[in-house]
């Protein structure tokens, strides 16, 4: 990591950690359990906290920032578009034909519609979907088919179709007829899948990989059984590639990694570089869904966001990144596994795709997301027991074992203090 002595940012001598805990403490909404750490600024995959301090970074802002920090075409078209940043969707501007022109060639889908974020793109698509079965004459096809474990966003939609009680149980009741199916109940040949698959059913929704339930891509199996369960009752297939999307699996989507291809694709995290942006992909038989009127938004797919996703789009094919991250995902993983090896009895589990890693501990992983925090690594702990990896693109493998020396000490260190603590 390069040295901070002399690059320490302005706003860390004038703003400091205390000052901003006691200001978001006293004014805002107290709905993060925020890491006791303030960034300033960035490079490469390193970030720097408001004393100088330097963080590996491989968690990626939950897997946006995936060309790490102060990447010269991302302040370039930043100084460049400064002049426009919005205009709203009642005019044109030159960047979102485009960016719908590359999303479409790279996915093989029809057309694109523009919004903010993951849990809006999940949204238009619950919408879309109801509305095209409307519109080929459905009326009582007005069901979703989720999965166990699923996790689709935050908003009243997203969340109805997400099947984890914690984050349900205060919002209750959501909206009615959503059904979740066990893409690990294999017993009797899926036969849960094919027979909750029904004529009801408007679409069904599925994350190609499981991000927030602990890095599990779906079994390509049991996709070949639910797409003959939703082609038989002329249901829809709505893939959320929110996190998994966009070359994070070592493809530009991961479900060309499968059998199926969808009928509708969400998309967002990586796609604006850090500035909001989601969309959701329409395969042709579904593009009359939505027609003038059905479905909008303020900000969605405005010039800046729209120009800076349309540089990422281009770098995925110029830079030969799809490439790297296979490589480098394996290197990750590789390690990771001999780490097991070493330690049958503390990791469980370690799987993924690409640079989207989980390793599975056998107690609660929080302690070590702590103290690896403090030697400088910025990880992340999904479902209590699996850390889970998304760093950017552009990590070195010297990056990758530095942290892996860290994390083995510290994994060995915390158990051993959790397990005397039980006595």
């Amino acid at each position: 990591m390069e040295s901070v002595a002399e690059e320490k940012d302005e706003t860390s001598q004038s703003f400091t950690l205390a000052q901003a805990q006691e200001l978001e403490s006293k004014y805002v909404l107290q709905t993060y359990a925020r890491n006791p750490v303030m960034f300033v600024r960035g490079k490469g995959s390193t970030l720097y906290d408001d004393t100088g301090k330097a963080y590996l970074d491989f968690i990626s802002g939950i897997g946006v920032n995936v060309l790490g920090y102060d990447h010269p075409r991302v302040r370039k078209v930043l100084k460049e578009q400064g002049n426009l940043l919005h205009t709203s969707n009642l005019y044109y501007h030159p960047y979102q034909g485009q960016l719908a022109e590359s999303l479409i060639k790279a996915s093989g889908m029809a057309r694109a519609f523009f919004c903010n974020t993951g849990a809006e793109s999940v949204e238009g698509a619950l919408k879309l979907a109801r509305a095209w079965q409307r519109r080929q004459g459905h009326e009582n096809k007005t069901e979703f088919v989720s999965l166990v474990n699923s996790f689709h966003g935050r908003t009243m939609g997203a969340l109805s179709i997400t099947a984890q009680e914690k984050y349900r149980k205060p919002f209750e009741p959501l909206i009615p007829g959503v059904r979740f199916i066990d893409a690990n109940k294999c017993e009797d040949d899926f036969a849960e899948a094919r027979e909750t698959i029904n004529e009801r059913t408007a679409a069904v929704i599925i994350e190609t990989i499981q991000g927030e339930s602990g890095i599990r891509p779906v079994n390509d199996y049991f996709l070949k059984v639910v797409r003959e369960a939703y082609d038989r009752v002329g249901a829809l297939l709505i893939l959320d590639e929110v996190q998994c999307g966009l070359g994070r699996t070592g493809k530009v989507f991961a479900f060309e990694q499968t059998s199926v291809k969808p009928d509708v694709l969400c998309v967002a995290k990586p796609l604006g570089l850090g500035v909001p942006i989601g969309a959701f992909l329409v395969a042709e038989k579904a593009v009359d869904g939505l027609q003038p009127g059905d479905h909008g938004t303020t900000f969605g797919g405005g010039p800046l966001a729209c120009r800076l996703s349309l540089e990422f789009m281009h770098m995925l094919q110029e830079e030969n990144l799809m490439q790297r991250v296979s490589e480098v995902g394996n290197y990750f993983r590789k390690l990771l596994r001999r780490m097991q090896r070493s330690h049958p009895d503390l990791i469980a589990e370690v799987r993924g795709l690409g640079l989207m890693v989980g390793a599975e501990l056998t107690f609660s992983g929080k302690g070590v997301i702590a103290k690896m925090l403090e030697r400088g690594f910025v990880l992340n702990c999904t479902h209590d027991t699996v850390l889970r990896f998304l760093p950017p693109y552009i990590i070195k493998k010297a990056e990758i074992s530095a942290m892996i020396t860290n994390l083995e000490e510290v994994i060995v260190e915390e158990a051993s203090v959790m397990k005397n603590a039980a006595l």
